[in-house]
């Protein structure tokens, strides 16, 4: 059930060659095959953007810093679907607005981008309504040079052709590719080494990130781009609180609500694995998850109730999908659990009652902790009520004056 509009990634390479301006009297120009750039991203709370470009630059030669302007470049991006959606436009054909430009400490040109919450043209994802899914839209980016840069000896340089390059986005990028021996895929994120067992984070995304089978399309990839859930865990903030930790983050292969008991051993199957294969105290496996991931965080707790130390879920569901389906996580189930838990929602969603849901969890679930937002506001931004787990990505629910990642740090089973 989460939900990012236009906030998907898939670059392509060797996209993006194009004519630049020709300038008179110059003294470099593109050398053979182009100069290739790479787009810069960034997972926003709201979703993956691109941010900038770095221009790969360093070779020819010194540029001086003063010739290189907000108008040098032109920037023009189109994003497509990667899978058939139903005649939904999804994509978009933009011109991004640089913002700054400037040389880092390699003397590449690097372009910075006009992005922020909720602003169109810069997003890595589209969600198909007809599947409901995120996916990845495929990406080209254009360039175009419209004025001279200079060399440091004074000799204008112009640019006629580029190739863009990967997608590098440094906090998706911390984690590992795998697959399970079952099929299921999963990325993970080891701490810096160090003597001694670390705690294992598993992170459940929402109903928007799994995969669309029928299309041909599990890509290990939304669960880390489509909101800050997994990678908030792997920040420098929360690695110290929880003293070095590993973050594991599978992808259904459709919703884990079609199926969660069937789901359960395949996500069991691959905390297992990372419990043989990484230096991991079994006493110390936490889970959290937002929406079909808040479900699934739950119904872990049910099938193994000596496995987890804690488990946030968040926006998650317990009731029917409809008027008059059975409960998917029924009451018997929740007063059973013993697993401490730490529910969170906020009272505007819109999306899942938060009612029906994660109070009715909190007034069953044995001594379990509960956060309550009226909405979701951060940095003056209003997101729609459902995308609650914003909060938990940023360490944002306390009680007591204990905030959720200490608390589920301070947990062992």
């Amino acid at each position: 059930m989460a939900k990012a509009f236009s906030r998907r990634t898939a670059l392509v390479t060797g996209a993006g060659v194009t004519a630049g301006l020709a300038v008179p009297g110059v003294a470099r120009a593109t050398p053979t095959g182009g100069v290739g750039f790479t787009l810069g991203a960034e997972t926003l709370d709201g979703g993956e953007q691109i941010t900038s470009i770095t221009l790969e630059t360093a070779r020819l030669g010194p540029i001086d810093p003063a010739s290189l302007t907000t108008g040098t470049f032109a920037v023009h991006a189109k994003a497509t679907s990667p899978i058939d959606t139903g005649g939904q436009d999804i994509g978009y054909d933009f011109d991004r607005t640089v913002t700054a430009a400037r040389l880092d400490h390699r003397g590449r040109v690097v372009l910075d981008l006009d992005h922020a919450e909720g602003r169109p043209g810069g997003g890595t994802l589209g969600y198909i309504d007809a599947k409901a899914r995120n996916v990845r839209l495929d990406l080209v980016y254009t360039l175009k040079q419209n004025a001279p840069l200079r060399s440091r000896h004074g000799h204008p340089v112009t640019l006629t052709a580029f190739t863009q390059g990967r997608l590098a986005n440094p906090e998706v990028d911390a984690f590992s590719y795998h697959t399970s021996r079952s099929g299921m895929k999963y990325r993970l994120y080891s701490p810096s080494p160090r003597p001694g067992r670390r705690p294992l984070i598993v992170w459940l995304h929402g109903g928007g990130e799994g995969a669309s089978l029928p299309d041909g399309y599990y890509d290990n990839e939304t669960t880390l781009r489509a909101n800050r859930g997994a990678l908030g865990f792997a920040t420098r903030e929360a690695q110290s609180i929880f003293d070095g930790a590993y973050v594991v983050a599978p992808q259904c292969t459709s919703a884990w609500m079609d199926d969660g008991p069937r789901f359960a051993p395949l996500i069991h199957e691959i905390v297992r694995d990372v419990l043989r294969t990484h230096p991991v105290d079994p006493g110390r496996v936490l889970v959290a998850g937002c929406s079909n991931g808040g479900y699934m965080s739950l119904k872990m707790t049910t099938v193994y109730p000596r496995t987890f130390a804690a488990s946030v879920p968040i926006c998650g569901v317990v009731a029917g999908r409809k008027a008059g389906d059975p409960p998917l996580v029924p009451d018997a189930e929740l007063t059973a659990i013993s697993t401490p838990t730490w529910l969170v929602a906020s009272l505007d969603d819109d999306t899942v009652d938060p009612r029906a849901n994660t109070v009715h969890a909190h007034e069953l679930i044995p001594r379990s902790e509960v956060t309550l937002y009226d909405h979701v506001v951060r940095n003056g931004h209003r997101f729609p009520g459902h995308w609650s787990w914003i909060y938990v990505a940023r360490n944002d629910p306390s009680t007591g004056g204990t905030h959720v990642w200490q608390w589920m740090a301070g947990k062992r089973r």
